[in-house]
């Protein structure tokens, strides 16, 4: 064997080395994962539409803050700006989406924030972690 028959055999194995090396990363990284299904999702779109509104998070951060549940006029003080028909809007929005309840007290409505939500955020979290 010559040195020249020699250089070709090291530089055919690294050839093979390094493809075996590359074809084993683009295996890894190409290879079939669990796909998050649509239906999966379809019942996050409502949460998220509601957490997508400044007013409707400032609310949200407002209860949170209370940390009890808090009179609709103690809400519409706190949300000087708005009228009150839209005040009424926002806060349908986030109890549409789980996000608060509302219990009725006599002439008045108090909102709380939904203990579930939290466990619904952290369960859509968990459909991304692998």
């Amino acid at each position: 064997m010559t040195y020249i028959d020699v250089c070709d055999n090291l530089v055919r194995v690294t050839r093979l080395a390094v493809s075996a090396k590359l074809a084993k990363e683009l295996t890894a990284c190409c290879s079939p994962r669990a796909k998050v299904q649509a239906k999966d999702l379809s019942s996050y779109a409502t949460l998220f539409k509601a957490l997508g509104d400044d007013t409707r998070l400032a609310i949200l951060g407002f209860l949170a803050s209370a940390g009890d549940a808090l009179c609709v006029c103690e809400i519409e003080d706190y949300v000087k700006e708005l009228s009150q028909p839209t005040i009424s809007h926002h806060l349908r929005q986030l109890r549409e989406a789980g996000l608060v309840t509302a219990e009725r007290r006599g002439t008045w409505i108090y909102y709380a924030i939904d203990r579930t939500a939290h466990a619904r955020l952290a369960k859509f979290v968990s459909l991304f972690e692998t």
